[in-house]
């Protein structure tokens, strides 16, 4: 490069100073003094003499003293700025040098721990060979079929394991079943009250003297044969005064042979002629009172859109027993019953309430049809076009065929509630002490057996037993062939409770 391209310009065209000789007309800084005239004239243009004969500004003229100090400072900060640059970049690409380093040898180590690690698989893998050649040595079994016989005994044993979970798994479902049964039940009773069983075979009538008897008898019997035969009852008079007894196992005859009665009573005049008028007038009543039971019936039932003929089937159970329970409020109850226990269980309400309600209507034809009254009621169910779910229910009620839905055991759980209650089915009081008589001496019939008592009305018996004859172990066997004997030997509504007791009483006194 020139030297002339970085030396400023002013500094290559400065001319040496001038010398001290030169005219005195001249100022000290060249200038040459103007006459007076001329600078007149100047004046006269508006320029100044002074500017008129002063030279133009040089650009390459050196800048004054201040200027050079500030750019010289200036040069060196920029200097100092570019030096610290360069040191921060070499400390940078000593860091990156650093880091590249330190990455290479991680790489290293990781190559070399990679080599290792196969290094030990291998010896690995190589020890496994040699130990199951070893295993085969000393078995004398081949590694396939040692594989077999090890998938074997875990089979069987993980089968073991199945069958105890699923004894388990079904042991705790029956319990909670039992228990979630249990508390539906409870629900269902405590949220239904019912009334205890009054029905009868025989009603008694009141009359207004002992005059009236023989009016009932008339001449030679004539008025109380014609009532029989009309009616179809048994008409009793006997000493009891002022009182007539009307008995029929027929709850519709005996209620039609009443109102007879009461009729010609009422009316006084008692020869055939007005006893059949008095007969015809009562059967009509009857025929009303059967038709008002059962609307109220399922009224209270809840249930509607129920076939006229169906209607007046469940009228004539008005006055129809079974052990004394009113079958058609027997019914009503077992319809509230099952409609509790489908909710509680989330089956249908309402295919539980009916079929409940007409799963006994076939006790109102069952002494004119042949056959037993489920299936008479599940026909009769069909033919006034019941659906499929309540004519089943009602033909599996009592498990002459096998029920396949909820709604027909909800059915067959509320039957057996009902009637099987305290004070819902009645028994004569032979009956009963005979029952009574019968559960002690099946018990008794056992060895070791001390005492018997028989509780809530023949439902449970608890045996006392004598602790020197009987162990802790035979107290289940003595209850479970008491059982079993009074199953094949007892007929009875509902279940009895069997309950063997034994203790052992170790007594001293201290004096």
């Amino acid at each position: 490069m020139a030297l002339d391209s970085i030396i400023p310009a002013w500094l290559r065209n400065r001319s040496p100073e001038p010398e001290a000789g030169q005219g005195a007309g001249e100022s000290r800084n060249g200038a040459v003094p103007q006459s007076p005239e001329t600078e007149r004239r100047a004046g006269q243009d508006g320029v100044s003499p002074r500017d008129a004969d002063s030279p133009s500004p040089d650009l390459d003229s050196p800048p004054p003293r201040e200027g050079l100090l500030s750019a010289e400072a200036e040069l060196r900060a920029r200097r100092e700025e570019i030096v610290r640059m360069e040191e921060r970049a070499l400390r940078d690409l000593e860091s990156a040098r650093t880091r590249l380093r330190e990455a290479d040898r991680r790489t290293e180590i990781a190559e070399e721990r990679e080599r290792n690690l196969d290094r030990a698989e291998e010896e690995i893998e190589a020890a496994r060979e040699a130990r199951l050649a070893e295993l085969e040595q000393v078995s004398g079994l081949s590694r396939t079929e040692a594989r077999k016989l090890l998938l074997k005994e875990v089979e069987e044993e993980a089968a073991h394991q199945a069958g105890l979970t699923v004894r388990r798994i079904e042991e705790e479902a029956r319990l909670d079943a039992e228990r979630r049964a249990r508390g539906i039940l409870a629900v269902a009773m405590q949220r239904l009250a019912s009334g205890q069983s009054i029905e009868s075979n025989t009603q008694v009538i009141h009359l207004p003297n002992e005059e009236m008897k023989g009016r009932i008898i008339g001449k030679d019997g004539r008025n109380i044969r014609a009532l029989e035969n009309l009616t179809g009852v048994d008409i009793i008079i006997d000493e009891t005064p002022e009182t007539v007894v009307v008995s029929s196992f027929d709850g519709v005859r005996r209620e039609v042979g009443r109102l007879t009665l009461e009729k010609l009573i009422e009316d006084g005049r008692i020869h055939p002629a007005s006893c059949e008028a008095a007969y015809e007038e009562a059967s009509a009543r009857v025929d009303d009172l059967m038709v008002e039971a059962a609307e109220s019936a399922l009224l209270d039932a809840r249930v509607t859109g129920l076939h006229p003929e169906l209607v007046r089937l469940l009228g004539r159970l008005r006055f129809r027993t079974s052990y004394s329970q009113n079958v058609l409020s027997h019914l009503v109850e077992c319809s509230n019953l099952a409609a509790l226990m489908a909710a509680e269980l989330g089956a249908s309400v309402e295919v539980a309430r009916r079929a409940a309600l007409l799963h006994d209507v076939g006790k109102a034809v069952s002494h004119e049809v042949e056959g037993t009254h489920a299936a008479v009621g599940a026909r009769l169910a069909r033919r006034y076009e019941e659906v499929d779910a309540i004519t089943h229910a009602i033909e599996a009620h009592h498990n002459e065929i096998e029920p396949v839905t909820v709604e027909a055991v909800i059915v067959q759980a509320a039957d057996a509630l009902s009637g099987a209650r305290p004070g819902a089915r009645g028994n004569s009081m032979e009956q009963y002490v005979s029952r009574l008589g019968d559960l002690e001496e099946i018990a008794l019939r056992q060895a070791g057996v001390k005492k018997v008592f028989a509780m809530q009305a023949g439902r449970e018996i608890r045996i006392m037993v004598d602790p020197g004859q009987v162990d802790d172990d035979a107290t289940a066997l003595i209850s479970h062939e008491i059982a079993a004997a009074i199953e094949r030997e007892m007929e009875y509504p509902g279940q009895i409770k069997i309950t063997v007791i034994r203790e052992l009483r170790s007594t001293r006194i201290a004096r």
